[in-house]
């Protein structure tokens, strides 16, 4: 698959963050008193089970952040799928190191590895429809960039990334403003010409005063299927159609069967399980 990498400017500061928190004020002084200065090591990062996997560049600098003269060498990509008992890299190096960077390496990449898989579950579930998975603002404060990156490798798509570079208006924009329609006419008023609106609603009448004022997407919020498709249908292709709630696998492919859009899963980032990747030892290459 075609999957543009983050820019090193953005990962590498998330990544320093986490090593110097297990760093600490000493350093490793398990590995530093166990493990001879000049040994090396060669080690295959695999996977225990089988997903989607995200997050190398991310696994490769804190190897590297720890010590340049690490080399992984990968054996896929971002976004292939793997089996388990699958090699994702083969990693070489002076061995205090590798052992230094391991778990932060393996936490980085478990962990995004896991939002890929989740959200290629969903999206090979909707698949043959014209509906495309999202994820939303319901991220790892700070991780936002790296796990909406991993929702990518996953198959998926991003919605807004932050409050500035789209308006969406929830339930409580619209208890405060007076309404739908009022709220809409407000955020058009408030933001400038390039910027999307969305209106989430969870009645038809709602929608229908959404539509009479006209939006570029509109959040169906906790709607059952068939109040999907009466929504698409009121909206006839005038605005972009957003299922949300009570998604997971099983019933994904009916509320996709309804005709939206797009589908936008919190879990996708904040619930989704790790998956198994584990660090095993192959040979020693002894002392440099």
């Amino acid at each position: 698959m075609s999957l543009a990498p983050l820019p090193r400017l953005i990962i590498e500061p998330l990544v320093r963050a986490a090593l110097l928190e297990d760093l600490g004020l000493a350093g490793d002084i398990t590995s530093a008193s166990v493990i001879p200065s000049d040994h090396r090591s060669t080690v295959v990062m695999a996977a225990r089970q089988p997903g989607v996997i995200a997050g190398l560049d991310a696994a490769d600098l804190a190897f590297t952040l720890v010590d340049p003269e690490i080399v992984m060498r990968r054996h896929i990509e971002d976004g292939d799928a793997v089996k388990s008992g699958d090699v994702i890299a083969t990693i070489e190096g002076p061995s205090r190191s590798l052992l230094t960077g391991e778990r932060t390496a393996l936490n980085f990449l478990g962990h995004l590895s896991g939002i890929a898989t989740v959200t290629a579950g969903i999206a090979a579930a909707i698949s043959g429809t014209k509906a495309s998975v999202a994820c939303t603002r319901k991220t790892t404060p700070g991780l936002r960039a790296l796990e909406k990156y991993a929702v990518r490798a996953g198959g998926g798509m991003n919605h807004r990334f932050a409050l500035y570079d789209a308006v969406l208006i929830k339930d409580n924009h619209v208890a405060i403003s007076g309404g739908v329609a009022e709220a809409i006419r407000r955020a058009r008023a408030g933001v400038g010409h390039l910027v999307k609106i969305e209106v989430e609603v969870d009645r038809l009448d709602q929608l229908q005063e959404a539509m009479a004022v006209g939006v570029d997407a509109v959040l169906l919020d906790n709607m059952t299927p068939d109040q999907l498709r009466e929504a698409v249908a009121i909206v006839a292709g005038r605005a972009i159609t957003e299922a949300s709630g009570r998604v997971t696998p099983a019933t994904a492919a009916a509320i996709a069967a309804s005709g939206v859009d797009l589908i936008s899963v919190g879990w996708l980032t904040h619930s989704a399980p790790v998956l198994d990747i584990g660090l095993d030892f192959v040979e020693a290459a002894g002392a440099a």
